[in-house]
Formats: C-alpha cells, structure tokens, sequence
C-alpha cells in the first residue's frame, strides 16, 4: 500500500517511514510543499500524510492546489496546529482526517488504512473475493477459511489485486502501487510474483488478460 509522506522535519520524517513501513505501507517521503503537490498530482497514491507547516508551499494551499485539479487522494492532515478553526480549515480545503502531533503510529496506520478502504467502498478490513480472503491487519489470506502461506511481497500484490478485484492491472501500474522511489525492479519481477503466486492459489484466481495485465474477479469460485 504506497502512499505520500510530506513532513519537513528530518527527525519526525525518518521516524514516520520507519514505522509505517513496519506496518506494510510503502511510502515516499517529500520534504516541501512543491514537492508534495507534484507527487500528489500523479494520483500515484493511495493516500498521504500532510504536514501543513511546510516550507516553499503552506499544507492548505497543497490541498487547496490538489483538489481544484479533481484529484481525489485522500489526504491525512498532520500538524501542531490544534484549535478547532485549524482543523475546520483543513477539512474544509479538502482533508479527509485529521491528527494533531505528536501522535501514534498505530492510530496513524489505521487511519491511513481506513481512508483506503473508504476510497474503495468498503465497510470492512477484509477483503474478499469469492472463497478468498486477505486481512490486511493480520497480514494473512485465506481460502475457504484456510490460512495460505503467502507473505512478503506476494501478499503486497496480491492485495493490489484484490484491492483492484474486477480491475485489470498492466505490470507498469501493479509495480507503481508495490515499489517505493529508487527501489531497484527486475524486469520480470511482477511475472515471477505472478508465478509463485499461482502456485499457492487455486486455479484462475489470478488471470492474464493478454497484452493489457493481470486481474482477480470479484467472484472468484470457491
């Protein structure tokens, strides 16, 4: 799960990657508001944390910027400013949550998870698809309520999938969702993942639609 951290301060920043990426997210750090309205406007994201005090570009005019341009990211405000007209001012310019440092990490992640699943239409954690199911929180999927052994970064694509189930995905958008900047991609990363893949599912869970991608149908037969 990718998303956008945009913290200037180097201390809180280092610490908010290390613990969001300890709980599964993937996540590219900016520093400044230019930096963070740039990245936003690629719709890259899932979701992103905003600080509002940044330097070259305020957070308010960051959302205020995004939001005219219909991208609907949804944005987590993160900031030392905790009087109400504050935090009414950021909802109002287009946050979707609010947190007032110094915060949790826990409650910041299962913010972040809970705007995701908001985004997508769901009412629950857990994602299902037929006789299949993930639990994000648990990091565990199952199918017909037996626990598969897949972890690491075939479970983080099969989350996109499943994320995604009825959507075909091309390589190219399934390894913007997995990889971080910098990250270094084989080029047949996402077939291998594939494959392994394949072999822990039950036949046709995961279809090749030729020439476009991958995808996992809603309705996958259990």
């Amino acid at each position: 799960m990718r998303v956008l951290l945009a913290e200037d301060d180097d201390l809180l920043g280092s610490g908010l990657r290390a613990g969001l990426r300890q709980q599964g997210f993937q996540v590219d750090w900016v520093r400044d508001g230019v930096a963070a309205e740039n990245e936003l406007l690629t719709g890259a994201y899932l979701a992103a944390v905003l600080d509002l005090g940044l330097p070259r570009q305020d957070g308010m005019d960051v959302l205020a910027k995004v939001r005219a341009r219909k991208i609907v990211t949804p944005v987590l405000v993160l900031t030392a400013r905790d009087a109400v007209p504050d935090r009414i001012q950021g909802l109002d310019a287009g946050a979707d949550d609010y947190l007032v440092k110094p915060i949790d990490l826990h409650e910041l992640a299962a913010r972040l998870r809970a705007l995701v699943r908001r985004s997508h239409g769901q009412t629950q954690n857990a994602l299902v698809a037929g006789g299949l199911e993930l639990d994000p929180l648990a990091h565990q999927v199952k199918w017909d309520g037996n626990v598969l052994d897949i972890v690491g970064r075939e479970y983080e694509l099969l989350h996109v999938l499943m994320r995604n189930a009825g959507r075909v995905l091309s390589r190219a958008q399934i390894e913007q969702h997995l990889y971080e900047w910098g990250q270094e991609v084989a080029s047949n990363a996402i077939e291998v993942h594939i494959h392994h893949l394949r072999r822990k599912l039950p036949p046709n869970t995961i279809e090749t639609v030729r020439g476009v991608g991958y995808v996992v149908h809603k309705g996958v037969a259990s």
